[in-house]
């Protein structure tokens, strides 16, 4: 006779949908924000499109079982795959100034979004073995190195939001693994060291200058402050209530530049306005808290720490994205988890949360590994 609880099967399917609902419901948001209403061309049929693939890799993820990406060889393997398409794509013609996009006629790929995945499952790996010795100074280089190495690549295309993506990523899984306050503060002596490396040497005169208006936007209001300036008044412009689905003249008339990617918060302020606004981080809350949930009640080591690397992507896009529309952190381009418009992105999104959710659902069949100690109370 079975052991299972008879309502197990039921509430794993409903986990799969809290997790499935708070994004489909931000994408389509962000699908409405985009569209011109039949006033002009539009990303947002495309990005329809796009949803529904990635609505549909979400199902065939969390149906599947996916454990076998806890294996060394699986983790290696995409993570050097990852790396090989980063350094592949430095050979491409830049577009807007950089080299991040694999163009395939119709369809375009950012490997940075299969390399975010790729260092996540590594790191998860990495640290389900090694989070009880994380004390030892050497398990921080060696996790900092595997970091590195995509994090390099990406600034020589250059891709600074990317770079500053990883880092964080890399860093909150080093702070949820229980890094000591020394270790920690001399991560932040080094990250010191790097930023004045990388301004002296590494940014480009067009990423300086976005930073320095930053700092003083009013400088240059029709140059390098231009976008910051238009994104604060399309929030600011958006008062209360919004003026209105599809009456954003900031992102319709196209004052507000790449408003249905990098700026599409700042269009949404403006049509949905400050409850708009508590709207849509009420969902990445909800969504937030789920995975904080679910890594909680996690099988093994390595489920735990996939899902809580998959929270802080998401976190550090939707903080990132969300202050450089408000004005309150330097313009780097970067999208906004699921509402931004774009494919690659919006893929991966869905993807991570499929594998979430075949990990939790098929994790109470999970044998214990002693050599490993994957299991939380191993």
């Amino acid at each position: 006779m079975s052991t299972r609880e008879p309502f197990a099967g039921v509430s794993s399917f409903l986990g799969d949908w809290t997790l499935l609902l708070p994004a489909v419901t931000l994408s389509l948001l962000g699908i409405v924000t985009m569209s011109t209403f039949g006033t002009g061309a539009s990303l947002a049929p495309r990005q329809l499109v796009w949803l529904a693939v990635a609505v549909a890799l979400f199902l065939a993820l969390a149906a599947f079982d996916l454990r076998f990406l806890r294996r060394t060889p699986a983790v290696m393997a995409l993570y050097i795959l990852a790396n090989i398409l980063l350094l592949l794509v430095l050979v491409m013609h830049p577009v807007m100034g950089a080299r991040s996009w694999f163009s395939l006629g119709a369809i375009s790929f950012q490997p940075a979004d299969l390399a975010k995945l790729a260092l996540l499952v590594l790191l998860a790996k990495y640290l389900s073995r090694r989070h009880v010795e994380i004390g030892d100074i050497r398990h921080i280089l060696v996790s900092g190195a595997y970091a590195l190495v995509p994090i390099l690549l990406i600034v020589v295309e250059p891709d600074l939001g990317n770079a500053i993506i990883f880092t964080v990523l890399w860093l909150g899984m080093m702070l949820v693994s229980g890094i000591s306050k020394k270790h920690l503060a001399l991560i932040g002596v080094a990250g010191l060291a790097a930023a004045l490396l990388l301004w002296f040497g590494g940014l480009k005169p067009y990423q300086r200058a976005r930073i320095a208006s930053f700092v003083n936007p009013a400088a240059d209001i029709s140059g390098a402050g231009y976008n910051a300036y238009q994104a604060k008044i399309a929030v600011g412009s958006g008062g209360l209530f919004g003026k209105g689905i599809g009456y954003g003249t900031q992102s319709k008339l196209r004052f507000l530049p790449e408003y249905q990617t990098d700026f599409i918060f700042a269009a949404f302020a403006e049509e949905w306005g400050f409850v708009g606004i508590l709207l849509i981080f009420a969902l990445y809350g909800f969504l937030f808290v789920r995975l904080a949930q679910i890594a909680r009640a996690s099988a093994t080591n390595f489920d735990a720490f996939f899902t809580l690397g998959v929270l802080i992507l998401f976190a550090a896009h939707v903080v990132l994205h969300s202050g450089i529309n408000l004005g309150l952190l330097p313009v780097t381009g970067q999208t906004i988890p699921f509402m931004s418009s774009g494919g690659s992105h919006l893929v991966l999104e869905f993807g991570a949360l499929g594998i979430i959710a075949s990990l939790a659902r098929h994790g109470r069949g999970a044998v214990r590994d002693t050599n490993a100690n994957e299991y939380l109370g191993g």
